[in-house]
C-alpha cells in the first residue's frame, strides 16, 4: 500500500500525460506505420474520437488506485479529468466515503456515439475482482456541457458478481447499446437507452466464452500470472455495422470472430428468447482484443497482441476473410482499443498487460502506457 500510494503522489494528476514529440515509426510489417500521440503515466485501455475532434481515453483501476478515470487528451497531450474531479475521485481507499453510483469506480471503456454524447462504461470491479455494489453503469456526458446528463445503473442480473463489463457499441439511431461482458462467464448485455432497460444475453454461450485449450502468448511465450494462470477474458473486442444491423465480437482468449443481428437482441429485450441459435459464427481472427468497422470503408480493424500488431480484414468477403497485418511494431505492446476520429484516422492504444503487475510482479502499480495513430 505504502509504494502504491508513493506511487500515486509522484504520478499525480498535475503531471497528466508525458506527450513525446510525435515521431513516426517504420512498420515492421503491413503497409502502415504509428505515430505517437502521447504517453501516460497510468494503464490506459480505451480510446475514443468525438465528431469534433477530441479524444478521450480512459484508466481502468487494475493495479492502482489512478487518479483519473476518465480524461480528455489536450493537443500537448496533457490528461484532464472528464468531466470533472468530481466524478473522477472515488478512490479505492475512500470506498466508504463516496457513492459508486455517482462516481466512476473501474471505467474500461469510453466511446462517442456521433450524436453530441460520450459514454464511459464502469465495470465496477477494482483490480478485475470484486465489483463495489452499486458500480457497474453506463454514464453519458454532454460534449456541449461537459455534464453528466445520464446514469444507466445495472443490478445483479446484468452485472453479477464476478463480471466485468468491457466495451460498448450504439446502434444508429441512439436508442440501443450493446456490451460485452469480458468476465469470468462470458455474455453480452443488451440496453434500452431510453428506459434504462437491460438484458444480459449470450450468458454462457460458447461464443462468449475462453476458448479452452487456447494458450494466449506474449513475446513469444505463454503469458502467465505467478501462480500460473493464463489470460481469461471472455467476450471483449465488440464492433458494430455503420447501418446498425450486425453486432460482432470475439473473446480474447479465443481466435474465432461472431456476429448477430441486431435485431434479435433487441427483440430478446423485448422479451423474445435467447438469441444463441442466431449466432453466427464468421471466421477466424486469432487472438484479438480490440475491433473497430470502419465508417467508409466497412473493414475490419483487429487488435492483435500477441503480434505486436493491428491488423485489418475485408467483412466482404465473409467467414472466409483474413485477417492480415495492417502495422506491426515492437512498440505495440498489447494493442488494447480502437477508434476512429472524424477525418478517418484510426487511433489505438497500448495497455501493455503483460508488463502488469498482474504478470510481473515487480512491475510498478502504474504502468507507463501509450496512445497511436495509425499513419497509411
Amino acid at each position: 500500500m505504502t509504494r502504491t500510494l508513493s506511487l500515486l503522489a509522484a504520478t499525480a494528476l498535475s503531471a497528466s500525460a508525458l506527450l513525446a514529440a510525435p515521431t513516426v515509426s517504420q512498420a515492421e510489417g503491413g503497409a502502415a506505420s504509428v505515430e505517437k500521440v502521447a504517453d501516460f503515466p497510468h494503464q490506459v485501455t480505451g480510446v475514443t474520437v468525438s465528431e469534433d475532434g477530441r479524444i478521450f481515453v480512459n484508466f481502468p483501476r487494475w493495479t492502482e488506485d489512478s487518479p483519473v478515470s476518465v480524461a480528455e487528451v489536450g493537443k500537448d497531450g496533457s490528461i484532464k479529468a472528464y468531466p470533472n474531479d468530481d466524478w473522477n475521485a472515488w478512490r479505492n481507499a475512500r470506498k466508504d466515503e463516496l457513492s459508486p453510483g455517482d462516481h466512476f469506480v473501474c471505467v474500461q471503456s469510453v466511446v462517442a456515439d456521433g450524436r453530441g454524447s460520450v459514454w464511459a462504461l464502469d465495470a465496477g470491479a477494482p483490480a478485475q475482482s470484486l465489483l463495489v455494489p452499486g458500480a457497474p453503469k453506463l454514464v453519458r456526458i454532454d460534449l456541449k456541457t461537459n455534464a453528466a446528463t445520464k446514469t444507466v445503473r445495472f443490478d445483479e442480473t446484468v452485472a453479477p458478481q464476478g463480471s466485468y463489463l468491457n466495451d460498448v457499441r450504439f446502434s444508429p439511431d441512439g436508442r440501443h447499446a450493446f456490451i460485452t461482458d469480458s468476465g469470468a462467464k462470458g455474455a453480452l448485455v443488451v440496453v434500452d437507452l431510453e428506459s434504462g432497460k437491460a438484458r444480459r444475453v449470450l450468458d454462457g454461450d460458447p461464443s462468449t466464452q475462453v476458448k479452452k485449450g487456447l494458450v494466449v502468448e506474449a513475446d513469444a511465450a505463454p503469458l502467465r500470472r505467478p501462480d500460473g494462470r493464463g489470460v481469461e477474458f471472455s467476450a471483449d473486442g465488440i464492433a458494430l455495422t455503420k447501418d446498425g444491423r450486425h453486432l460482432y465480437w470475439q473473446a480474447i482468449k479465443g481466435d474465432t470472430l461472431y456476429r448477430i443481428e441486431t435485431a434479435a437482441l433487441v427483440e430478446a429485450l423485448g422479451g423474445g428468447a435467447d438469441p444463441a441459435a442466431k449466432v453466427e459464427p464468421y471466421g477466424k481472427n486469432g487472438v484479438a482484443d480490440g475491433l473497430l468497422i470502419g465508417r467508409d470503408s466497412g473493414d475490419m480493424y483487429v487488435t492483435a497482441p500477441q503480434d505486436d500488431a493491428v491488423k485489418i480484414r475485408d467483412l466482404a468477403a465473409g467467414a472466409a476473410g483474413e485477417a492480415r497485418v495492417l502495422v506491426q511494431d515492437e512498440r505495440l505492446r498489447w494493442p488494447d482499443t480502437l477508434a476512429e476520429g472524424p477525418d478517418g484516422t484510426v487511433y489505438v492504444t497500448t495497455s501493455r498487460i503483460q508488463d502488469s503487475a498482474f504478470f510481473k510482479p515487480d512491475a510498478p502499480a502504474a504502468l507507463a502506457t501509450q496512445l497511436w495513430r495509425i499513419v497509411r
